[in-house]
């Protein structure tokens, strides 16, 4: 926690105005936080100008969707995001779950992007990034990185993506695709839960003055862009259930820890709905829930390490979830045996089964998560818990066949889908949830004592000052810096704010 990710002012004047000259050169034009959080006020004919541009291009008119209101084919904007709601039928409970969708961010179909845009997009305005001469170095467990490469490609500047090498195939194919050097994937040791291995990669990077590392689980930005754009496109989504249903109630928001930017969005929600922040985490490494550790394969979360951006004290429970349970649901979803199986057998309408697709194996987490919440604090139906999925299913399809022929001997059937719906979604009990009273929040809130003041070197008081919500809160108002920061580089590099 440095003046790196929290200056609004200019740092460096010759590194702005080299910057400046870099974005005039390729008519680079940003969009505003406030654009991002609202794109009905986007000028219309920077709208007009995505006519023609694929959401999966390396075009800087991209920029401008990156936001939660992309449509399906993520080409037009709509007024409430892309959300689906899970049936009874599958959670088992009263209450409503829905899920806002990652899938419908551009380039990567993750809103990971967002997160990536949020980090840098502060340290150039402020003249702390020059395009022509810095690499940007994002360390991730797979989606974050990619989203950094995209934004890093399109601004024209070299980047470093640092995950494990345990990470799905997919997300090493796609990187192979979009970096501009083979080495500039860097794979570290082990999967999901090892992120110390990450950190000290980026370290031994950080030697190098040209790197700039831009860690989403330390970077404000992270925190602040959920804060004041997911949480607002959850509002929205909100506003439209309750449209058709009045007097509904926002119960819950449910996130998992990874780098805790998302769990910003919660914050937002409680400040204006009194909503409860619930972190879901594995079972197999209950780093909240028990100072645990160890190995899962919930893909997205990371963990072993409380993250500097996470609102401890302000967060309500911890729920644990099994990488088994994420992995067979996610066998069930994705499979043309399971969803006959959850149609024949369960009458799963054929909408929510399409919807599945929408699913990676954290957005699958996380819905376990809601369910077990809504179940243990016996919420009702007009009690709406709302979740994130920040990928869709398309990301791990490589483990599907090896999953049935490990796990199946390659027989994948109606007795397993049976099994497997018994066993993880109809059996899925209210266990391994704790709520958070605030001598918890305190054990949890010490525990990141170990990552960022012994080994990252973040001094204690800056440490300490996060454990007090005017921290936060006077946090809030930096994205209104910001926004005038790109306006005025907007203005400096093609004339237009």
């Amino acid at each position: 926690m440095t003046a790196n990710d929290l200056a609004t002012d200019i740092v460096d004047r010759g590194v702005y105005d080299a910057a400046v000259q870099h974005c005039r050169e390729r008519g680079l034009r940003l969009p505003t936080w406030a654009e991002l959080r609202s794109p009905a006020s986007m000028d219309p004919d920077v709208v007009a100008g995505l006519s023609g541009v694929g959401p999966d291009e390396a075009h800087a008119a991209n920029l401008f969707r990156v936001h939660w209101h992309n449509d399906a084919d993520r080409q037009a904007f709509v007024d409430v995001p892309g959300h689906i709601e899970l049936p009874p039928e599958i959670t088992g409970v009263p209450a409503r779950i829905v899920v806002i969708l990652g899938e419908r961010f551009p380039m990567i179909s993750a809103h990971k992007v967002l997160a990536a845009y949020a980090c840098l997009v502060p340290r150039l305005i402020t003249g702390q990034f020059d395009p022509a001469a810095h690499r940007a170095v994002w360390p991730s467990t797979g989606n974050y990185c990619r989203g950094g490469v995209a934004i890093s490609r399109i601004l024209g500047c070299r980047s470093v993506a640092v995950l494990p090498e345990g990470m799905s195939r997919e997300r090493f194919q796609w990187l192979e695709r979009w970096v501009t050097d083979p080495a500039d994937i860097v794979r570290t040791p082990g999967s999901e839960s090892n992120v110390k291995e990450i950190y000290d990669e980026c370290a031994a990077l950080a030697q190098d003055p040209a790197n700039v590392i831009l860690n989403q689980f330390s970077e404000f930005g992270n925190y602040l862009v959920h804060y004041h754009c997911t949480g607002p496109a959850l509002e929205e989504v909100f506003a439209h259930l309750s449209s058709k249903r009045p007097g509904l109630r926002l119960a819950a928001f449910v996130a998992g820890t990874g780098s805790a930017g998302t769990l910003g969005a919660g914050d937002r929600l409680k400040d204006r709905h009194g909503t409860r922040i619930v972190a879901m985490e594995a079972l197999e490494c209950p780093t909240l829930m028990r100072n645990g550790y160890g190995e899962h394969n919930i893909q997205g979360i990371g963990d072993k390490h409380v993250p500097l951006i996470h609102n401890v004290m302000n967060t309500d429970a911890v729920v644990a979830v099994s990488d088994t349970s994420s992995d067979g649901i996610y066998l069930l979803f994705n499979t043309p045996e399971g969803r006959a199986y959850l149609a024949g057998r369960h009458g799963v309408p054929q909408p929510a089964i399409d919807g599945f697709a929408s699913l990676g194996l954290s957005g699958i987490a996380n819905v376990l998560a809601a369910i077990k919440y809504a179940r243990h604090f016996d919420l009702e139906p007009d009690d709406v818990v709302m979740t994130v999925a920040t990928d869709n299913a398309r990301l791990y399809e490589s483990q599907v066949a090896a999953a049935i022929e490990r796990d199946y001997a390659g027989a994948f059937d109606d007795v397993a889908c049976g099994e497997l719906f018994g066993r993880h979604l109809a059996a899925l009990g209210d266990t391994e949830i704790m709520e958070l009273t605030h001598e918890e929040r305190r054990r949890v809130f010490n525990l990141g004592y170990y990552t960022w003041v012994e080994q990252q070197g973040v001094s204690l008081e800056a440490f300490d000052r996060r454990r007090r919500q005017s921290f936060w809160r006077g946090l809030h108002d930096l994205p209104e810096a910001w926004d005038e920061g790109i306006r005025q580089l907007n203005r400096d590099a093609v004339g237009t704010a």
